[in-house]
């Protein structure tokens, strides 16, 4: 079965990119979401695998959708133009790459992810350890 992807980018042009990539690299994208609302929403009506997160939002950071994640052990990672240190600290570990990365870089990283998630149950410790 392929991971079911919640994609999370306000660029219209860099979600279908992104999007493009995931569905090239075998997953599957059941949610697509521009705002922090939208996604919320998203993570109540989808089964969710695993989540790819841009930081800002049209303004608004995307803190709020990786603190639900968190909560409900979903492992996901930040793709974002900014780099480590705009991220809140208890947030951190989750960052994933850097825009523009290469879709190999994408596929390492959610690997890594799915990875250490199988091998630690669905605690964060583990999908930490991958993302370092």
């Amino acid at each position: 079965m392929n991971a079911r992807v919640l994609l999370v980018e306000d660029e219209s042009l860099v979600a279908m990119m992104v999007e493009d990539c995931l569905v090239e690299l075998g997953y599957e994208v059941v949610a697509l979401a521009g705002t922090v609302d939208d996604a919320l929403a998203a993570l109540q009506r989808a089964a969710i695998d695993v989540a790819v997160l841009d930081v800002n939002l049209g303004g608004t950071p995307s803190f709020p959708v990786a603190e639900a994640l968190e909560a409900r052990g979903i492992p996901y990672l930040f793709l974002t133009g900014y780099d480590r240190s705009a991220i809140p600290e208890p947030l951190r570990h989750r960052y994933g790459l850097q825009k523009p990365f290469r879709m190999r870089d994408l596929d390492r990283a959610l690997h890594s992810l799915q990875a250490a998630g199988s091998a630690a149950g669905t605690g964060s410790e583990g999908d930490a350890a991958a993302l370092r």
